[in-house]
């Protein structure tokens, strides 16, 4: 059994654990042992009467797993200093058989993504609880200590401990941990968005909603762009000059095909909105080619249900596109008028590297070279990571060349 096969059984072993009368922070313990027991244990082939709890994981690699993340749970709480007030769950150990084929999933979504904790603090805990990722690789993946990332998960765990595990949960809230899931990309030896795009599918398969099925056809048609975003160089390739060759129709075809079933349910939300975008985008064989004007349409609908200052900003940007620079223009002197603390600005009144960004790009196309390299600059300035600084950075060297010609 791969790594990949092992971790998709994960929350169906912790929710087992949970829904016999386990604390979830103990319960999630002993599930990770007992998948590091079957990494040990499993490629060596020993007999079944050789493996801890007997059984056969060739037949049932679910049920080997509850029984013994069960015995490590049962083991540690003999070990607790509140072995008395669990004393009922050792004299009511189920005996070993089959597991009964009910999927809690949903239910360890809705607990990792509890509006208790903080957005960090939800994803460590879903990639581990659901994606079953090893403390390491959250750690790894977010590029801080492994201990600053275990003091992190354990926090957490103690924080949901006391939740009742049938509470009904926020769909919104879940969609939203997966997608900053999403967001982070790739580092270390985990892509957290191929993990997001797993985990959302798991999550479509156990709930039908249509702002589910809208967040994946998002992360679909996001990533079938990915191997065109960066140069050999590893700097980042804007959307308008990438080769369109290198995106993934096949991820595209399975996103639109996803949309169009969510959209067709006239139960419009954000992730849908953002979606129809995003296909609009990956349907023009050109950058000339795409219909700006309906993207402009998607984003009133988009700013209706969000009324959030960053679709605004890329509302500035398409109805440049559409309708030309200074409409651009317009539309962001507009926003930055109706919202003068909305968050797109620092404290001190400068411009967050979208914004500047933004700006630069539509005042380049004004034609206004001088206002548009010192706005890149600035963006490059507070740019939050290398790649997108140096790319700005560029592009103030750049007008600023043509400039001096």
């Amino acid at each position: 059994m791969n790594e990949a096969a092992l971790r998709s059984l994960t929350p169906g072993v912790l929710a087992i654990l949970v829904r016999r009368g386990a604390d979830f922070a103990a319960a999630e313990d002993a599930v990770q042992e007992a998948l590091l027991q079957a990494v040990r244990v499993w490629p060596a082939g020993p007999s079944p009467s050789s493996r801890p709890g007997g059984g056969d994981p060739l037949r049932d690699a679910k049920g080997w797993l509850v029984t013994v993340a069960w015995h490590r749970f049962l083991d540690a709480t003999r070990a607790d200093t509140a072995r008395r007030r669990r004393e009922d769950l050792v004299d009511e150990e189920p005996a070993p058989g089959p597991v009964p084929a009910v999927d809690d999933t949903l239910q360890l979504y809705f607990l990792c993504a509890h509006p208790s904790l903080t957005p960090a603090s939800a994803v460590a805990l879903t990639l581990r609880a659901v994606g079953g990722l090893t403390t390491r690789q959250i750690a790894q993946a977010y590029l801080v200590p492994e201990a600053t990332m275990a003091q992190r998960i354990s926090r957490a765990k103690r924080t949901v401990s006391d939740v009742r595990f049938d509470r009904p949960g926020d769909v919104s809230t879940v969609l939203r941990v997966l997608y900053l899931v999403f967001n982070e990309g790739y580092s270390g030896d985990v892509d957290l968005a191929a993990e997001a795009i797993r985990l959302t599918r798991q999550l479509a398969a156990a709930i039908d909603h249509p702002e589910v099925a809208g967040l994946l056809a998002l992360m679909l048609l996001h990533h079938a762009r990915r191997a065109a975003r960066t140069a050999p160089d590893g700097g980042l390739v804007p959307l308008a000059e990438q080769d369109r060759r290198r995106w993934d129709t096949g991820a595209i075809a399975e996103g639109v095909e996803i949309l169009q079933a969510a959209l067709a349910r006239d139960r419009l939300g954000e992730f849908q909105a953002q979606a129809a975008i995003a296909a609009l985008h990956a349907d023009a064989p050109t950058a000339e080619e795409t219909d700006w004007v309906q993207i402009v349409e998607w984003y009133d609908e988009l700013t209706r249900l969000t009324d959030s200052p960053v679709v605004r900003l890329n509302r500035a940007v398409a109805v440049g596109e559409a309708h030309g620079p200074r409409a651009g223009l317009a539309a962001l002197a507009a926003l930055d008028a109706a919202s003068p603390s909305s968050g797109l600005r620092s404290s001190r009144g400068h411009p967050i590297p979208r914004h500047a960004a933004v700006s630069a790009y539509l005042h380049e196309r004004d034609g206004d070279l001088a206002t548009a390299a010192r706005l890149y600059a600035e963006a490059a300035h507070q740019a939050p990571n290398l790649a997108e600084r140096d790319h700005l950075t560029r592009q103030a060297a750049r007008l600023n060349a043509r400039r001096r010609r």
